[in-house]
């Protein structure tokens, strides 16, 4: 490579890599790596593909599963591995590319470490250089020739690999584990505990990378999802369990196939006939993770069908009623006009008898949206203050019940407030509905709290930034052993936290002319305790963990000895102070890195 005449550089290395497959060389595993190395840092680069590189992996690979005596000397157990992460580092951007794997015969060695043949190390590379192939119209072709076999495949990779990743490296103790998994998973640095996390995150991106790969079948083929949806009744169920865990916080895993299912009258039916997945929809969508949109997408196509709408009205109503007056989620506008629609077609409000909590929810969507607007619009500016005036009256009536341990008197005084109050008055309702969810913590209301607090943090601008009510929707959760849920608001909780007490500081810094570190900011202990214990209930192998395994978590809080949920009372009522911006850390990743690090959780 290092010849500077590109003739002979070039008919060298093709030479080079027409014979590597052919040959027995100990030090293959260095080219290999070399090559690896070179993958991934010029995925574009066309020189080596368009000389035989992409050839001579898929020939390793396929030697790799048909000669195990092969495998087995010298370091060739590492070749498989490494030949399968090239294929997918140069199929990562480029059609082109990938068009020469395919014509280069790199399907089928894929399909068969897919399948197994050797460990779910391999496994988990298959699948990503599959998933690149089948994304591009010019390589779905050759990927679909196989769709039954690869839908197969994928699917019991997604719903295994957790299970398989335990059993063979988690659960096993350190000396038990294969000695080359544990040099390729941490590079021969930082111990068991480092290579358990870094199993639990190739674990997450093995599932995640077999659901995109079921993604793009999926969307381009229908055949494809009909397979799918063979499997209907454990499959979907399985999907609304897959949400990639914190260390692949970039896929939408088991949503993302969920809302390209959605998008056919058969995979409608299919998610309406699973009660656990349209419960995961409706946690989503009142959620502070960053698919929260999709779930609301995947709400809203099945109570457009009118053949899944009943169903999914029964289940959905309440929790989309809560998202009604949300405005924007990223990118996307006017969300809480879409839900009102959607929720009031056909509305007859002499047909509403209000005995189920879907009538229920309907009905206070159609006098907030339609009724209270309408009178409103016809008032005057005077009347409209005294109504103003009337709910920061009895807003003060029910903060002094609060204080006076009247939680019940409270309740109902903040609920006076939220009748008078103008809907054009966003502030005051989102402290009124906050103060009232922190009312229904203390009472043990969990499903008030949560859809109190979601009601505030739509009305929040940005949506999702209201800190007080993410703590008091986190707690809520975490009285319904919710794990996921009450952690993913908790760190938004500390994102918006940290962001408005960064901004403060620079203030100070700015007025006083201080040198003090406006990075150097504390997360309040009861927040990281909250993190602590919902890490070690929501992560991807807590369900198949035991006791004997909760002494590999690695999270250096304090571990919780009693409930979390009476912390409210270290955010008091009062005023709430408007949160003007979005959060300036992006992704709940870094702030879990950034707890791990930080000596100053107290």
């Amino acid at each position: 490579m290092k010849d500077r005449n590109p003739c002979r550089r070039r008919s060298a290395l093709a030479g080079f890599f027409d014979n590597m497959p052919r040959r027995d060389d100990e030090a293959d595993v260095l080219v290999l790596s070399a090559l690896w190395n070179i993958a991934m840092t010029r995925p574009d680069d066309p020189e080596l593909p368009s000389l035989g590189a992409l050839r001579c992996m898929s020939l390793l690979i396929a030697k790799a599963v048909a000669d195990p005596a092969w495998l087995r000397c010298h370091q060739n157990v590492y070749i498989p591995y490494y030949a399968a992460h090239v294929l997918g580092s140069y199929t990562i951007r480029l059609p082109e590319l990938a068009a020469l794997a395919v014509d280069a015969g790199a399907v089928q060695p894929l399909l068969d470490l897919l399948r197994g043949s050797i460990t779910w190390v391999e496994q988990r590379v298959a699948v990503r250089a599959l998933g690149h192939l089948a994304s591009y119209d010019v390589t779905f072709p050759a990927v679909a020739r196989r769709r039954e076999e690869v839908v197969e495949l994928a699917m019991r990779a997604a719903s295994t690999c957790l299970a398989r990743v335990h059993s063979e490296l988690v659960a096993a103790e350190p000396g038990d584990r294969v000695e080359y998994h544990r040099d390729l998973l941490t590079r021969g640095l930082g111990g068991p505990e480092a290579e358990v996390r870094r199993a639990e995150e190739w674990a997450s991106q093995l599932q995640c990378w077999s659901l995109y790969l079921l993604c793009c079948l999926a969307h381009r083929d229908t055949p494809c999802r009909r397979l799918i949806l063979r499997r209907e009744a454990g499959f979907v169920r399985e999907l609304s369990g897959m949400w990639g865990g914190l260390a692949n916080g970039d896929s939408p895993a088991g949503v993302g196939l969920m809302r390209i299912l959605c998008r056919s009258a058969e995979g409608r039916a299919a998610v309406a006939r699973s009660a656990e997945a349209m419960e995961s929809l409706c946690n989503l969508a009142r959620s502070s993770d960053d698919w929260q949109y999709m779930g609301v997408d995947c709400l809203l196509l099945l109570l457009d069908d009118r053949k899944t709408r009943r169903v999914a009205l029964e289940i959905a109503a309440p929790c989309l009623v809560d998202l009604a007056e949300l405005e924007t989620l990223g990118a996307r506008k006017r969300i809480g006009d879409a839900i009102t629609t959607t929720l009031l077609l056909d509305y007859d409000a002499t047909k509403m008898a209000g005995e189920t909590a879907a009538e229920r929810a309907i009905k206070f969507l159609w006098e907030l949206k339609v009724e209270r607007k309408n009178r409103e619009s016809r008032m005057s500016e005077e009347e409209i203050a005294a109504r103003s005036l009337l709910s920061s009256s009895k807003k003060r009536r029910g903060n002094k019940e609060f204080r006076s341990g009247s939680v019940e008197a409270a309740v109902v005084r903040y609920g006076e407030a939220l009748e008078v109050c103008p809907v054009r008055s966003r502030k005051e309702r989102v402290v009124l509905y906050s103060n009232r969810a922190q009312c229904w913590v203390l009472m043990r209301e969990a499903d008030a709290a949560i859809s109190d607090a979601t009601r505030a943090l739509a009305l929040a601008r940005p949506a999702n930034r209201h800190a007080r009510s993410l703590w008091r929707r986190a707690q809520a959760y975490d009285m319904k052993r919710m794990a996921k849920e009450s952690l993913l608001d908790t760190i938004m909780f500390v994102n918006v936290l940290m962001t408005e007490k960064k901004k403060k500081k620079q203030q100070q810094q700015q007025q006083w002319r201080s040198n003090y570190d406006c990075n150097a900011i504390t997360i309040p202990y009861y927040a990281a305790r909250m993190i602590n214990k919902q890490m070690n209930a929501a992560g991807l192998f807590a369900g198949l963990a035991d006791d004997t395994n909760k002494k590999k978590k690695t999270m250096n809080c304090p571990s919780p000895s009693s409930s979390t949920s009476g912390c409210g009372g270290l955010l008091a009522i009062e005023e709430e102070a408007w949160l003007g911006r979005r959060g300036s850390i992006k992704g709940f990743n870094h702030t879990v890195k950034w707890l791990l690090v930080n000596e100053e959780l107290s």
